[in-house]
């Protein structure tokens, strides 16, 4: 194994070891400044603006090529350990089986893909985005289906040593796993496991946008892989362990555009050592493959052309999915630092490491009770906890700015909804006894006790100091529909701070009875 694959490897393993990790801890033993890690991750970095890693990415694929794609996206490395286990590409003893092929290049699809996912974008629809980016398919996976994976065993393993009397370990429930995103992890690992196990990286060079973005600057790489045409014999080994399907063993020509990087057919190669990566930028070559030109100058005409027609359509499919606002339907409450409904279905991309890192558990993907516009992305929900007064996790690991970073002083003034009291729901009303959770609940006395008959006191809202928390709607009795419910609006306010009561401070005598 060359220097160069053995440098993939490990950097793939670093990359993708931690991103999983950071996903499936559901006890949060990890620091939270982890998450700097999917900075690195392009559609997450144009999206929250992050001008200098767009440049250094995009730079960083004109000298060396797709490396992005083997070295750092998890979704890439995924599927190369999906090639890894399936033996596509490994050749046997004495077989000269063919295990993957050159292919034409699909620049119709591709670039189809890529300029509506950019159209849609720029018109503030990031549709396209939440159903092929790489990393947000990738986040998804491990949020739904390796993170409850991990719970199972934690739980299998605590029953284990609790008949050992060994509390070492505890149980732990699963609430944010929604039907939607379950469906939607086990599509994506499906697809991403067929498509390797088939095609190599076909997800990769067909299908992703970013892919195809990258395949824009790496046809012009400086680093390239190249042949030595005095050296070769056409074996055709290259070829066979190519997983992005770009080498064309018979004409000696690599496609750079959907070459990822993965070296491995300089390992293939190791008898004659007739294909290497080396400094070959293109205008130092005096003449280039005919038919390289003629597939330069058609993927741009297509691109060229399907852009423009996307964007005299654009207007039209992006409004057509954009009409839940109106009160047709409910608004979804949205997480802490989102600011408002619009910029973020703008931005967020449900990768769903918000979902993952909420301690309570209380951030679940939505379904289609909201609308196609916003299918799979993240919302409150307050069944099994509430938002905590100073947690701000959410806003801090968000690597798209989907969710605006919040100190602990503004999360307690971000009004993320208004409580809402109904009361004939409440047993004070219908059964006219005592109950008073919701403002013993409710961390800035928004929710508060005042007189109602005889005795009894009843819940009155202060909507000008009410975050929204759900404390006050998870802790109600009452069932199935709570007596005091959070309802959110499309723009999260800011609260007013409240005006906590002072407890007078008594000196005990005697024994303070």
């Amino acid at each position: 194994m060359n220097k160069l694959k053995n440098l993939r490897v490990i950097t793939a393993l670093f990359f993708i070891l931690l991103i999983t990790l950071f996903f499936v801890d559901f006890k949060n033993l990890l620091p939270t400044k982890i998450h700097g890690v999917l900075h690195l991750q392009l559609v997450p970095a144009i999206l929250a603006g992050s001008v200098l890693v767009v440049i250094f990415l995009l730079l960083l694929t004109f000298f060396f090529g797709r490396v992005y794609c083997s070295f750092i996206c998890p979704a890439g490395i995924f599927q190369d350990i999906f090639i890894r286990f399936s033996k596509r590409g490994h050749l046997k003893k004495n077989k000269r089986k063919r295990r993957f092929s050159y292919y034409k290049p699909s620049n119709i699809l591709r670039y189809s893909l890529l300029g509506l996912a950019t159209v849609l974008l720029l018109f503030g629809s990031t549709h396209l985005l939440l159903y092929l980016d790489p990393y947000s398919n990738f986040g998804r996976m491990a949020a739904n289906l390796f993170r409850p994976v991990v719970i199972f065993g934690n739980n299998l393993l605590a029953d284990h040593l609790m008949a050992k009397d060994n509390y070492a370990l505890y149980h732990v429930s699963i609430y944010n796993v929604t039907t939607a995103a379950l469906i939607a992890s086990i599509a994506i690992f499906l697809l991403f496991g067929i498509l390797s196990v088939i095609r190599g990286r076909l997800f990769c060079n067909t299908l992703c946008p970013v892919g195809g973005l990258l395949s824009l600057f790496s046809r012009y790489s400086l680093f390239r892989i190249s042949f030595d045409k005095e050296t070769c014999n056409n074996c055709g080994l290259c070829e066979r362990t190519c997983k992005a399907e770009c080498i064309n063993s018979k004409e000696q020509t690599v496609d750079m555009s959907r070459c990822v990087g993965c070296f491995n057919c300089l390992s293939s190669c190791k008898k004659r050592n007739a294909i290497h990566y080396r400094f070959a930028p293109v205008f130092k070559k005096q003449t280039v493959e005919k038919t390289e030109i003629q597939t330069t100058l058609e993927s741009r005409r297509s691109f060229l052309a399907l852009s423009g027609t996307i964007l005299a359509t654009a207007p039209i499919l992006h409004s057509c999915g954009s009409k839940q606002s109106n009160g047709s339907k409910p608004i979804l409450i949205l997480p802490p630092g989102a600011v408002n409904l619009k910029r973020f279905n703008e931005k967020c991309t449900a990768c769903h490491l918000c979902v993952a890192k909420c301690p309570n558990q209380i951030i679940q993907p939505a379904g289609l009770e909201y609308g196609l516009d916003f299918l799979l992305k993240p919302r409150l929900v307050f069944k099994h906890g509430y938002c905590n007064y100073r947690c701000t996790i959410c806003s801090e690991v968000c690597p798209n700015g989907a969710l605006r970073t919040l100190t602990k002083k503004e999360k307690m003034q971000t009004q993320i909804g208004i409580a809402h009291f109904e009361k004939e729901l409440c047993i004070v009303y219908r059964f006219e006894t005592d109950c008073g959770a919701c403002s013993e609940h409710c961390p800035t006395q928004a929710v508060k006790m005042v007189p109602y008959k005889d005795s009894l006191r009843i819940p009155l809202v202060t909507p000008d100091i009410c975050i929204g928390c759900g404390g006050c709607e998870y802790i109600c009795p009452v069932h199935p529909q709570k007596a005091i419910r959070v309802i959110a609006d499309v723009e999260q306010g800011v609260a007013k701070l409240p005006n906590f009561e002072k407890v007078e401070e008594i000196e005990d005598i005697d024994f303070g009875f």
